[in-house]
């Protein structure tokens, strides 16, 4: 069994008699059962009965407040989420069901994934049909110019030394404005913000929904283009357009406002571009501030993927430009100093 490596020893031993207390079990065990990019680590329970999850959310770090009132509007909504058996909210402690190892990510190929995103496509019209509560986050103009600044200043100038000049600003910043701009103008809906592959988990009545507590308010094409798009997985284009048009028709059929298919497939589009020059940053800055290097090893996943689509769009054409004289020569002079 594994134990967390950087975890304070009074940590461990406390969550470790507060599974038991909760389990009813003074002998269960924990083993590391995932970790996320955040402060947050699940464990898995073995002893006399069914196995269960504890989520371990430092309060002085991670609040645990926020999943558990998404979970709730989420469950509300018949999305399937997992379910909590036991908590201690100021400690920062869950208790929740096992859904199983595997995520979606590690058992999806390219046989099964048209019946795997068929069944994600509903778990997702499901969430974006719920009306938000007041005081609901939005995806709005602070939130994307904070997205914009991830990638100028984590992945162009602290990963790739890049110092752009005045014109070369001046056309990131048109694009970047652009992109803005078309997610702001979409209608909007919830929006899990990370709905991919890797967070769901293929169970009968699911997928179900994991890491739903950054939801938001905000523009609807965000949610598909993030799952058939995702940071660990690829697709052809082909297939990725042929879902995009499914998941087009049954959002149609479920009443959620999206606009004529071409329209909504540039804006998936545009928005794919958006995230995946967001993401780029947060990886990069993971590496650096954070000391998790491990994300960079997908970093081409993104430039494949900008380097897809930019050609299709000419409104993005001078992203396209700095990608090609920029981004990829330092991507080569790191690869071959490496």
């Amino acid at each position: 069994m594994t134990t967390e490596p950087d975890a304070p020893p009074v940590r461990s031993l406390h969550r470790l008699q507060w599974a038991r207390d909760a389990l009813g079990d003074p002998r269960a065990i924990l083993e590391r059962a995932s970790v996320d990019a955040g402060f947050r680590s699940y464990w898995r329970s073995h002893g006399t009965g069914a196995s269960r999850i504890v989520m371990d959310s430092p309060p002085q770090q991670e609040d645990v407040r926020p999943w558990l009132r998404i979970r709730d509007l989420l469950e509300s909504g018949e999305v399937r989420v997992p379910a909590v058996l036991a908590r201690d909210v100021d400690a920062g402690f869950l208790l929740l069901e096992d859904l199983g190892g595997p995520t979606l990510a590690q058992v999806i190929d390219g046989d099964n994934a048209d019946l795997h995103f068929d069944a994600a496509i509903g778990q997702l019209l499901k969430l974006q049909k719920i009306a938000p509560p007041p005081g609901m986050g939005r995806f709005g103009e602070a939130l994307l110019q904070r997205d914009a600044g991830l990638f100028e200043e984590w992945f162009l100038r602290r990963h790739l030394g890049l110092q752009l000049d005045c014109a070369e600003l001046e056309h990131l910043e048109l694009v970047q404005r652009r992109l803005m701009d078309n997610a702001l103008g979409q209608p909007h809906v919830l929006v899990h913000r990370d709905f991919m592959p890797r967070n769901l988990m293929p169970v009968a009545d699911g997928p179900a929904v994991l890491d739903f507590q950054d939801t938001v308010i905000g523009p609807v094409a965000y949610d598909a283009i993030s799952l058939f798009k995702d940071a660990f997985l690829s697709w052809p284009l082909p297939r990725v357009d042929a879902w995009l048009a499914r998941y087009h028709a049954r959002a149609q059929e479920a009443g959620i406002a999206v606009p004529a298919l071409p329209v909504f497939q540039r804006d998936a589009d545009w928005l794919g571009v958006q995230r995946h020059l967001k993401i780029l940053g947060i990886f990069a800055r993971l590496h650096y501030r954070d000391a998790k290097s491990k994300y960079l090893a997908d970093v081409p996943r993104f430039i494949a993927y900008l380097e897809q689509v930019l050609p299709r769009h000419p409104q993005l054409q001078s992203l396209d430009a700095l990608l090609q004289s920029r981004i990829k020569p330092a991507l080569a002079r790191q690869a071959a100093r490496a």
